[in-house]
Parts: structure tokens; sequence; C-alpha cells
């Protein structure tokens, strides 16, 4: 029954108008879904939430960390590398749990049996990088653990914009189909195109702000996508800290790959890259274009860093 009250809670339909912060509306509610959200948060609390329990004591659990973002911001890097400590435990798709309804739907079971198999002292953690910009989703993780640990990587929004764009195009590519050059999505009559969903993206501040009404900033810890990938090392030993990690991650475990341009691992000897899609060549984008991007992206940006109490060396 237990089950099927905390899967049940999950159909809530979330409310237009978010609150400022979580509350329970006690007329959009009944009081029996009241007690299901209070017993999905005390048993996501309690991490008593388990599935298939193998006889080596590993499990199947709720992730106690998530890589909420940012899209083309170094997720996959940051999780291979995060991978590297002995005390984590990765999911290796994206779940797109939170985000996806169809998904949603089947539950926290389901939720849990996409989840690695892994041992008490370990950290599960799952990536989807849609999360950070869908609105729905900081209210149900919240619902789920107040006490989350979220990631959250960003790199300059202009060049996430065009890494966005870099994405699509080369999936079109490999389906042999034909895509649009990049100046046909950013500009519109002669100024830049606003509406692509690529530069919405890259404006942090707006889905900040949705964040920070359910977790407090010290609960978000916010990596430096450029920095990870000029020197990884620094970037990781602060997502150490910031998981109460121990520190077994060295500098050793990273090697700078000249032929790819970007840092590979290695781990006990073995040598692995990130997947040939990773550090891709953006397309050739006229100075003048670039420059109405740095300039559109400056007050979003500043916002950004007064929000977040933080400055990025960005454009």
């Amino acid at each position: 029954m237990a089950a099927f009250l905390l899967g049940a809670v999950l159909l809530i339909v979330q409310p237009q108008i978010v609150p400022s912060r979580p509350a329970v509306n006690s007329k959009a509610e009944s009081s029996s879904q009241s007690v299901q959200r209070e017993l999905l948060k005390r048993t996501s609390q309690k991490n008593d939430f388990k599935e298939n329990i193998h006889s080596n004591g590993s499990c199947q659990q709720l992730p106690q960390t998530i890589i909420i973002g940012v899209r083309k911001g170094g997720t996959r890097a940051l999780l291979e590398m995060l991978s590297l400590h002995p005390d984590i435990a990765a999911a290796e798709s994206e779940v797109h749990f939170f985000d996806w309804e169809d998904h949603y739907r089947n539950g926290l079971k389901w939720y849990i049996s996409q989840m690695p198999f892994s041992y008490p002292h370990q950290i599960t953690v799952e990536k989807t990088p849609a999360y950070f910009t869908s609105p729905k989703v900081p209210e149900r993780v919240y619902n789920m653990n107040q006490s989350m640990r979220l990631l959250l990587i960003l790199r300059d929004p202009s060049e996430r914009v065009l890494s966005d764009y870099t994405q699509v195009f080369y999936n079109h590519m490999q389906k042999h189909k034909p895509y649009p050059s990049i100046e046909q999505f950013l500009i519109k009559d002669g100024e830049l195109n606003v509406d692509y969903k690529a530069i919405n993206r890259s404006l942090y501040y707006i889905h900040m702000q949705n964040w920070l009404k359910y977790f407090p900033l010290d609960h978000i810890h916010i990596v430096d996508g450029d920095k990870l990938i000029k020197d990884p090392f620094p970037e990781i030993e602060k997502v150490e800290r910031f998981l109460k990690l121990s520190p077994q991650i060295n500098a050793s475990n990273f090697y700078f790959n000249k032929t790819k341009g970007f840092y590979c691992l290695r781990d006990s000897g073995r040598e692995r890259c990130l997947h040939e899609s990773k550090g891709r060549a953006h397309p050739q984008v006229d100075t003048w274009l670039l420059e109405k991007l740095h300039a559109y992206f400056h007050e979003p940006n500043k916002k950004f860093f007064e929000l977040v109490g933080r400055t990025f060396d960005w454009h």
C-alpha cells in the first residue's frame, strides 16, 4: 500500500502559478493527497525506498544527487569525471523522469529501476540536463527529497547557444536530413531572434529563479563548464567538497589528448575519452552576429551573477 501511495503522489498536477515558498494548498489538494505527499518526503529523506537488493549488499535506490543541467554545458563530462570517485554510482543514461510526463506517471518504483546498483556508502547520481529549464521539475524534485544535492554546470551563454545548434545540426546530418544554417535561427527581420529556443535555454537567471523557490543556494553547486574544459581537476575538487566526498580524484586522473583537443580520463591505468560527438567544432559565425549575442546576454548574465552571488568569465 505504501508503494501505491508513493506512486500516486507523482500524479499531482503542477499548478500554473508556482508559490514563492513550497506549500500544500488545502483548497487544491485533498487531505489524502497531503498525507501521500508527506509520506513521500519522509520516505525519501530516510532513503528507505529501495529496489532489487542484491546478495552482495548493493541495491537500486533513489539518487541523492542530480546533475540538473545545463544542456550542452558539459554534463556528460562532469558525470564521467565524477564517476572516477569510488563512492559514486552513476546512472548511465539520461532518465528524464521529472520532465517527461510518460516517465513521471510510471512513479518512483520505475525511477529507481533506472538507477545503478550501489552500496550503502555510495552516492547515487543521475543526470538529465533538460531538468534545469523545465518549469515543473524543481517542485517535483523537492516533493521527492527536500535535501537533494544538485549539480548545475554552466558555460558562456553564447557558446552554449552555438553548441546547442551544433548538436542538432549533426543529429540531422547523421540521418541525412537537411538543416538550416545557424543564421536562419539567430536572425529574424534583421534582428536577433530572441524566440530561438537555444537562446532561451541560455537565460540562466530565469530558470535559476524557479529552482531557488524550492532549494536554498547552498544545495545547488554551480560548476564552471568553461574551466572544466580547460583545467578539470580544480572544478572536480570543488564538487567532491560539495558532496562531502573524501578527496579521491587526483590531477593524474586527467590528461590532455592533443588529437581530440580536450582532456581525457585515466583510471587505474585505463584511459578513456568522451564520445566523438563531444568537442565538435562550432559553425563559423560572423563577428557582428556574435557581438549581438554577447550584447543580448549582458544584462541576463548580470542578473544571474547577482542571483547566485558569483561572477563568471563570460562575454
